[in-house]
């Protein structure tokens, strides 16, 4: 019977010991198994025992393997979708960080999740990013992808910006707030989330508009088609520079006059979950939501 998977990459720096004894273990037990296994070479000087050999950068990870293991929290995991979803790879995630909405997997007990994966019981899920770029004069000056979210807004300095919305070329409204998050349905309980945005369905194609902090009481956020494409433009009176950050890592350069397009990417990330995987237990569990009454 052919295995799932062939080739393993693991990937994600951790920010403590016990997520470095997580990425060590995981090798030498894939690779007992007898599965050609390739880490992400930021971790070369923290795991000496491990042949040089074996590491190599996401990128080419992203060609070499066709499961991915993300070890640490949603930050890890947000960075190494950008880059992999650009390759035929599924990824899962082993939840070294706070909340976890993305990392399913317990680090005490990996092996045993990851056997059934390895195995073929899991459930797979195609999650959609955004692609944002900046125009200025016609020209695209800078762009990058988000499985969140991106958002506009004035950069260090708090204060008011104002711009107009386009939905596929259409007006919708004009704003002065302090940004405006644009919202994956897998970043709905991200950044969106406390800026007071709904909660998506990840299966759902569809956008969020959330305004941050709007001087109007009737501005509210707006879900729309996930083919739209959505245009800000930032008004040339604006005093100082903006930016756009793509999942709170990346960060695009706007000035005064630019517009923003965000549209959906042809890149999807290819998530993997194990078998008993449910979306509204983990909601619950990360959200503190009440349990049954009867």
């Amino acid at each position: 019977m052919k295995k799932p998977f062939e080739v393993i990459a693991i990937i994600g720096k951790p920010r403590d010991q016990h997520a470095i004894q997580t990425h060590s273990e995981l090798y030498q037990w894939l690779t007992s198994l007898g599965y050609p296994v390739f880490i992400d070479d930021r971790l070369a000087d923290i795991l000496p025992d491990i042949p040089e050999k074996q590491f190599a950068p996401i990128l080419d990870l992203g060609k070499k393997a066709d499961l991915a293991i993300v070890v640490g929290g949603d930050g890890n995991m947000l960075g190494a979708a950008r880059v992999l979803s650009r390759f035929d790879i599924s990824v899962i995630g082993v939840n070294r960080g706070n909340l976890g909405f993305l990392t399913d997997l317990n680090p005490d007990e990996v092996c045993e999740g990851l056997k059934n994966v390895l195995d073929g019981e899991y459930l797979e899920e195609d999650r959609f990013l955004l692609e944002a770029e900046v125009h200025r004069h016609g020209q695209i000056k800078s762009h990058n992808s988000a499985l969140n979210e991106a958002v506009l807004h004035p950069g260090k300095i708090a204060r008011m910006i104002e711009f107009e919305v386009y939905i596929d070329n259409n007006f919708a409204f004009s704003q002065r707030s302090d940004g405006l998050i644009v919202s994956t349905p897998t970043g709905s309980t991200a950044y969106s989330l406390s800026g007071g945005g709904p909660i998506l369905s990840p299966s759902l194609n569809a956008i969020t508009l959330v305004p941050m902090f709007p001087h109007t009481l009737s501005c509210r956020p707006l879900v729309v088609d996930g083919n739209r494409r959505i245009k800000l433009v930032v008004s040339p009176n604006n005093s100082l520079n903006q930016e756009v950050s793509c999942d709170g890592q990346v960060t695009l350069p706007v000035s005064p006059g630019d517009e923003v397009h965000v549209y959906q990417s042809p890149n999807v990330l290819k998530l993997i979950h194990p078998k008993d995987y449910n979306y509204y237990h983990v909601l619950r569990n990360k959200l503190g939501w009440s349990s049954k009454l009867f």
